[in-house]
């Protein structure tokens, strides 16, 4: 895990985080089995697949040096939904019954599913490296986004660049935090407070939105010198890392790491569901009015423009419904497809 992550250095600055504070230290915990991510596309015959510890890129879903029927770049809190046989999986086969697209060869979907300060990168540099490997993210290349869905923030500074369209729409909001924990939950985490008074050593994510609110959610709930303890029981990092994101956490608390991670509770519930055996989810009462919203962008100038409408007519009739499916919050008609203004 720590190794498929190195390629990050070029692109990700180390995260700051908080200082050490006299706390109850929580117990060692053996680790656990090492976490093996699920393969999201399907495995064609007589190809050989890596799918395990090393020499596996779980964040660029697709097939290179073929030309590509549609690109999108997105970060990743979302792909369970994303990637998954309601939206992209069945795509294809909406497009076909459709007279307009009907004609639309649609067999090679990208998705890039990085953490949005590289996939900013990527589009500002040209280009990515896995290893050994590099990308060329460019329009000659022909990998190079139609659509781009992310925070409000990131897209801004994607219209910046000139990247995208001065406006984007909301499709999804989450519901606020949840904690990660173990498997029978030894520590006995039940709320925030619980991590510091049991001594449990916190994983969170880098800067970001999530950590923001992640910082507002402990502030509001157990009042400012708690939260600065909560944060300083913050474990810094692991060896590999440079910044941690959305996988890093259950790593963190099966490798030993952590004792409980927060994060969105969408993605606990992602991982209890895909790691039944090794995680639980705890509920954090009072966390989901701290929300945020992802929002869709259109590409300026796109290389395959009917496949960017199809998609955005097949993504918008049909979101809605499915995010809630996977533990977002159901957005109400003023929310949904609502505008987001870039310039």
């Amino acid at each position: 895990m720590t190794e498929r992550r190195a390629f990050l250095a070029g692109t990700l600055s180390a995260a700051s985080v908080g200082s050490a504070a006299a706390v109850p230290q929580a117990a060692v915990q053996t680790p656990l089995d090492p976490l093996v991510w699920p393969v999201v596309t399907k495995f064609q015959p007589n190809i050989p697949s890596f799918a395990g510890h090393t020499d596996t890129v779980p964040d660029i879903v697709g097939r290179i040096g073929t030309p590509p029927s549609l690109v999108i770049f997105t970060e990743g809190n979302h792909l369970m939904v994303l990637l998954g046989d309601e939206i992209v999986g069945a795509f294809p086969s909406w497009a076909k019954s459709q007279p307009e697209y009907a004609d639309l060869s649609l067999d090679n979907v990208m998705v890039v599913t990085l953490p949005q300060p590289i996939v900013i990168q990527m589009i500002r540099t040209g280009g990515i490296a896995l290893g050994n490997l590099t990308l060329d993210v460019s329009r000659s290349s022909g990998f190079y986004p139609d659509i781009i869905m992310g925070y409000p923030e990131p897209l801004q500074q994607l219209r910046r660049l000139g990247a995208i369209e001065q406006q984007a729409r909301f499709f999804c909001k989450n519901r606020g935090v949840a904690l990660l924990v173990r498997k029978g939950n030894p520590l006995g985490i039940h709320n925030l407070a619980d991590v510091t008074s049991t001594g449990a050593r916190i994983a969170l994510s880098g800067p970001g939105d999530v950590r923001a609110k992640c910082r507002a959610v402990t502030d509001e709930l157990l009042g400012k010198p708690a939260a600065d303890a909560f944060f300083a029981a913050e474990v810094p990092g692991f060896p590999g890392r440079l910044g941690i994101m959305h996988r890093d956490l259950p790593e963190m608390i099966a490798a030993g790491y952590a004792d409980a991670a927060v994060t969105w509770y969408h993605l606990v519930s992602h991982w209890v569901r895909i790691f039944p055996n090794q995680f639980e989810l705890v509920a954090v009462a009072g966390a989901e009015p701290f929300f945020t919203q992802i929002a869709l962008g259109r590409v300026a100038y796109p290389l395959r423009p009917r496949a960017l409408r199809a998609f955005d007519e097949f993504f918008f009739g049909r979101a809605k419904d499915v995010y809630p499916r996977y533990d977002f919050a159901r957005m109400n008609d003023d929310e949904y497809g609502a505008t987001l203004a870039l310039d």
